[in-house]
């Protein structure tokens, strides 16, 4: 025995060693700068909202989320309000045959919670004494009113929200917590006539769609559960809502609603509101629910807080960026900056995406314009800079969502378009695309390829598209329509098969592309094997095999027949988008299969195509001869134009393409427009500075917005979100647009082309204007650090995380540099390119000749500025 337990001692503590020369090493790189000591709190808190009076709108109240569920908090007179959503709750999938109207689908909404203080009495949120503040660094929401006061946080382990109360009113009442059904009667949008049959309160019927919602008490406790049903399609929700150090009482307050009453009394208490879904029948939401509204209540509020705080703040060290200016202009983008990464974080940790209209912040149900699927233009602005951000795990959903949907891609390929690979639409459900009958599908190759006329459709093709959603990719020829006869009819949009995005296929490409870029940031080729190289296979094999690319009379590929972008439907040859995918996703496969090993036999196919792809597509100006391409959307997407470009033809044209646009003064930036994020990969300091305070601004909002009368006329809101995209369908997307600009003026890791060698560049686009600060993360895994101050450069720190060359461009083009290595002078270099090899670990610093890292050591935000 004794022999046994001094070889088990001996195994330990060997297990013990190993572990910790691995957290060692593994703080070692995860260690914040050695020069720039950062006050995460000070510098974060720069982003909180502050409201001094009520919102006067619902959609303007406190985003609190944890990425999975989430609401907006407001306040009315007598009440504090919630509408508790999730990303995993839809009312039906791609198979759906109920929902062709516009705008019509619905998803995750799961109810509403109001917190009622005043039965009769005075108000408690009156608009002279309302104070409400959102402290981005703790992600804690806080409301004081008039003897009232409350903190509200999203629990980050568990899906609860916990509301803690404090009365500290002279003659306390009780205080209600309410949770209503969000479907109890027909609802539309403002003049749209409703297609819903209520057969009873709790039961929703749309054609061969059914909501049914229940109200429930268990142990105490108020639950409102959701199942939507069609077919084989099914998913539930429940919201379960408890009340922790004080007695309460659960009552059905009516059909439509559940009460959990308070007893009245001075001091604090928390409502906790627990959440699950599931889209297996056999799963026990409402058990699901109740298990985490009770490992919630173990913990207590102090102990969810603290919690949260710990989560929080290890997610805001992961990287920063600190501006400031004279005017206050790189202040307040930095704030918005690092409000965006908030609001992601509060809503892209979860098993699907949070969709670009809505997110996780719905306040007026769950119906909203542009419906619940997904548009590929409008969820990129959220996710294509959140690499450099050193945020990778809220790129999960994203990619987690669209992989889930590979097997469903596959088949459109193969059914829609006679092709190979996988096919994702502009427009997409969650699932991706319902599978089709054989006939529909041959019928549908038939038409969409244009080998067979549009006016000699079936009756039974033209039958079966009658029940499909017109938004959908597949069916996106399908427009407005109107009650005739008691029957809903659709109109075409005149173009025969084309639409919008029928005939976008670019989208795959696009989404395969940032597969691949996950991996370049991270080189895990467990990821890389697993999830990115199926996707960027998959894409390539669309193109390759598509019918409509071929080659033509001059031996170079060509696609025919195809849109660019929503804008520009039915060109015959070679659109800009389609053109600059198979640029782009081509070489990405290559590389992929050579780093694998893999598909050997397919790579000479991919290279032959790739050499002798048609060039992408020029035009000429009309006015000044200028040849230059027909958009500048090829910058930003697969790096086709980089500043790290070679071609001297490339770059001509690219600086052609964007010079026109970018030197108009009085063009005043769209909501929507990723012309500082072209700017910013030109190098044009000068577009940066104008464009990102100005597009935060969202200076003409009636022209960029959607529905701007029907929403109230509305700008930027109070919680610097916007109403762009309609009713019910807040967003950030533009916010999204100046992160990944942002990252781009601050520092690029980009190759020479797609699947080359990265290099990296700092300050390539920034104004002189303008100091700034930052840690970001560039591809090969090295987060850097850099700072300019009054248009000079100071260093540039870099964290080997996972060994390897490092190609940097040199800050001082015409000067010698220092390069010190975990705290030692190593070496003197100069040169454009300075290319060192570094182990897994390393820190290293740059600076000109003659300057010192210790002589740039500060703390920041500056006193001044906190």
């Amino acid at each position: 025995m004794k022999e046994e337990s001094k070889r088990l001692s001996v195994i330990c503590l060997v297990l013990v060693s190993i572990l910790i020369i691995l957290c060692a090493g593994s703080a070692e790189v995860a260690a914040q700068s050695s020069i720039l000591s950062v006050d995460y709190r000070n510098l974060v808190s720069r982003a909180d909202l502050t409201y001094d009076k009520p919102v006067p709108r619902s959609e303007e109240g406190l985003p609190v989320g944890n990425g999975r569920m989430g609401s907006l908090v407001w306040t009315s007179p007598s009440a504090m309000k919630f509408q508790i959503n999730r990303v995993d709750v839809y009312a039906n999938n791609s198979y759906t045959n109920s929902f062709n109207r516009r705008d019509w689908d619905y998803a995750f909404g799961c109810g509403y919670v109001d917190v009622d203080f005043v039965d009769f009495g005075e108000d408690v949120f009156p608009a002279e004494r309302t104070i409400q503040h959102l402290s981005v660094y703790d992600a804690l929401a806080s409301v004081e009113g008039k003897g009232v006061r409350a903190r509200i946080l999203a629990w980050h382990a568990r899906d609860v929200m916990a509301v803690e109360i404090t009365d500290g009113r002279r003659q306390p009442t009780t205080i209600n917590t309410n949770l209503r059904m969000l479907r109890h009667i027909a609802k539309s949008f403002p003049g749209q006539s409703a297609e819903y049959r209520v057969r009873q309160s709790s039961v929703v019927i749309t054609k061969n769609h059914t909501a049914t919602s229940k109200l429930h008490i268990r142990q105490g406790r108020i639950i409102l559960t959701q199942e939507f049903e069609e077919g084989d399609y099914y998913c539930s929700s429940a919201v379960a809502i408890g009340i922790l150090g004080r007695r309460s009482k659960a009552k059905i307050a009516n059909v439509t609603e559940a009460r959990l009453s308070a007893e009245p009394g001075k001091g604090s208490f928390t409502i906790l509101i627990a959440s699950a879904a599931s889209f297996d029948r056999s799963e026990d939401v409402i058990a699901a629910a109740l298990k985490n509204l009770e490992a919630a209540a173990a913990k207590g509020f102090e102990g969810l807080l603290e919690s949260n705080k710990q989560w929080w703040h290890d997610f805001w060290s992961k990287a920063f960026i600190h501006l400031h200016s004279d005017d206050g202009s790189a202040d307040f983008v930095e704030h918005n900056y690092t409000y965006f990464l908030y609001l992601m974080a509060s809503s892209s940790r979860g098993r699907y995406a949070p969709r670009y209209g809505g997110m996780i912040w719905n306040t007026e149900g769950d119906l909203h314009h542009w419906g619940a699927q997904y548009w590929w233009n409008n969820m990129d602005f959220y996710y294509h800079g959140l690499f450099s951000a050193n945020r990778l795990e809220l790129m999960d959903p994203l990619f987690e969502m669209h992989f889930g949907m590979y097997d469903a891609c596959a088949a459109a390929a193969r059914q829609q378009w006679g092709s190979k690979g996988i096919f994702i639409p502009e427009t997409v459900f969650f699932d991706g695309l319902a599978k089709l009958p054989e006939d529909i599908a041959e019928e549908m190759q038939e038409l969409y390829l244009l080998r067979k006329p549009w006016s000699e459709r079936s009756e039974r093709f033209s039958d079966f598209a009658f029940s499909k959603h017109p938004h959908n990719g597949r069916w996106n020829w399908k427009d407005y329509g109107s009650w005739v006869d008691g029957r809903w009819v659709y109109t075409e949009k005149g173009q025969g098969p084309y639409g919008q995005c029928v005939h976008l296929l670019s989208a795959t490409a696009k989404i395969a592309y940032l597969y691949w870029l996950g991996y370049e940031y991270t080189l895990d080729e467990h990821w890389l094997r697993e999830r990115a190289y199926p996707m960027v296979k998959g894409a390539a094999e669309f193109y390759r095999n598509h019918p409509n690319v071929r080659k033509g009379p001059d031996g170079r590929y060509h696609i025919y027949f195809v849109n660019n972008n929503e804008s520009w439907r039915g060109y015959r040859q070679d659109t800009m988008d389609e053109m600059a995918s198979m640029h782009g996703i081509l070489p990405a496969a290559i590389r992929a299969s050579e780093i694998l090993k893999v598909d050997a036999g397919l790579r000479p196919a991919w290279r032959e195509m790739l050499d002798n792809l048609a060039p992408l597509p020029t035009t000429r100006d009309p006015e000044t001869g200028l040849l230059r391409y027909r958009s500048h959307r090829p910058f930003y997407t697969f790096d086709l134009y980089t500043l790290e470009t070679e071609d001297p033809e490339k770059v001509r044209l690219a600086n052609a393409t964007f010079f026109p646009q970018g030197t108009d003064a009085k063009r005043e930036p769209h909501i929507l427009d990723r012309t500082p994020i072209a700017a910013a990969m030109l190098g044009r300091s000068d577009i940066v500075k104008r464009w990102l305070p100005d597009q935060i601004r969202c200076l003409w909002p009636e022209r960029d917005f959607c529905y701007f009368v029907q929403t109230g006329r509305t700008g930027v809101l109070a919680n610097r979100m916007t109403l762009r995209e309609g009713v019910n369908a807040i967003g950030a997307q533009r916010l999204g647009i100046i992160a990944d600009a942002l990252h781009l003026a601050l520092c690029q890791s980009v190759p020479a082309g797609p699947g080359q060698d990265p290099v990296i560049r700092v300050f390539a686009a920034w104004p002189k204007e303008w100091d700034a600060e930052f840690t970001l993360l560039c591809r090969g895994g090295f987060l850097v650090t850099s700072s300019i101050k009054k248009g000079r450069i100071e260093f540039v720190e870099i964290k080997s995380q996972l060994g390897g060359e490092c190609r940097l461009r040199n800050p001082w083009p015409d000067a010698e540099v220092t390069i010190y290595r975990n705290g030692k002078n190593w070496k003197d270099a100069n040169g454009s390119l300075l290319e060192f090899e570094t182990l897994r670990g390393d820190t290293v610093v740059v600076t000109s000749k003659g300057t010192s890292p210790a002589q740039f050591k500060r703390a920041i935000p500056g006193a001044s500025e906190q």
